[in-house]
């Protein structure tokens, strides 16, 4: 058994850092089976060795969290956690903090700062800074678009880029949109809406609608971005496991100079028609171990919408893997492989 003592120098933050009925230290208890007692100004954390130690680093990036003027949420609590569970594998930068101390990446606009709440969401903050391309992989609600167009956002606020590019291919509409009412935006808009939602979350949202209309925020789909040159500009591809090879291929050569691409997507979530390759498998592929180009792999970990989200994600991925290894099992028993169907003259 560790018997740690925190102590906390301004006590008008220990009521936010404990919770309410001390539930953030409850919810530390829980995650990592210590025991942890408020008294005063002072937390006594008691259990085995590193799960005192995790949530010494928990506690104390939550109150350098809370100096900093910032509120504390339910998820901001669990992403600490998670957060000093991998705190050994944090990518190192010369600005971070003694490895004493959690450094968590964030995304900062005038409006909102995002701060990372998974290890997989810190390096792909920092793999955002680092690389002009990146690959965000995973299943849904671990925050690969919100925290990509976050960072289009934050990049547009501080002068760096000129424009915001987002697309998305409309596969469900089969890129023939024409048949839909209204103008193209009203035509695009229900295929973008995750998009415009992380935008009007970052910045205000008359600035998103002038922004729109000037030219400087563009959203389209992926089928208007052939021809083009894209420079000066962050360009984001999501739902990217719905692109065909060919318009991957169109899609990431049209990188100018000054420009970022941040794709993003869920290989198990493909829409595309029976037989046809997605682009992202294959440019996953294709661009292995190529310079300049970042991927980052999300799980069923990293997500950060209900923790029930999580577990349905778990429970695909099994039942998926048990399929595959059923039918696997089936072919080796009857010889049979794959099998091509007979053309008809």
């Amino acid at each position: 058994m560790t018997h740690v003592v925190v102590a906390f120098d301004d006590n008008r933050l220990i009521g936010d850092l404990f919770g309410q009925f001390d539930q953030n230290l409850a919810l530390l208890e829980r995650r990592l089976g210590i025991e942890a007692v408020g008294r005063g100004n002072q937390v006594i954390i008691k259990g085995g060795h590193e799960g005192c130690e995790q949530a010494r680093l928990a506690l104390e990036a939550l109150y350098q969290r809370l100096q900093q003027g910032h509120e504390l949420h339910p998820g901001d609590v669990e992403g600490a956690i998670r957060m000093a569970s991998t705190e050994a594998g944090q990518l190192s930068l010369p600005t971070l903090e003694p490895r004493s101390r959690l450094a968590f990446a964030q995304i900062s606009t005038k409006r909102k700062t995002i701060v990372a709440r998974t290890p997989a969401q810190d390096a792909y903050i920092r793999a955002m800074d680092r690389a002009d391309l990146v690959f965000g992989i995973g299943p849904a609600g671990t925050g690969k678009t919100f925290l990509a167009v976050s960072y289009a956002a934050a990049l547009l606020e501080r002068g760096e880029i000129d424009r915001i590019i987002l697309s998305r291919p409309a596969v469900e509409a089969g890129e023939r949109l024409g048949f839909l009412p209204g103008d193209m935006k009203e035509k695009v808009d229900p295929y973008l809406r995750p998009l415009y939602d992380a935008l009007y979350e970052m910045m205000p949202g008359e600035k998103v609608e002038r922004g729109m209309l000037s030219g400087v925020i563009e959203v389209a789909p992926l089928a208007f971005m052939r021809g083009r040159t894209l420079q000066n500009a962050v360009v984001i591809l999501d739902e990217a496991q719905n692109t065909t090879a060919m318009q991957m291929k169109m899609f990431l050569t049209r990188l100018g100079d000054n420009a970022k691409m941040i794709v993003t997507g869920d290989p198990s979530q493909v829409d595309l028609p029976r037989g046809m390759v997605s682009g992202l498998r294959e440019a996953l592929e294709v661009l292995e171990g190529v310079e300049g180009i970042t991927r980052v792999r999300f799980t069923e970990k990293d997500v950060v919408r209900h923790e029930l989200v999580a577990r349905i994600v778990a429970a695909y991925d099994k039942a998926g893997a048990a399929a595959g290894e059923a039918a696997a099992s089936t072919a080796g028993r009857t010889g049979d492989g794959p099998t091509t169907p007979p053309r008809r003259g």
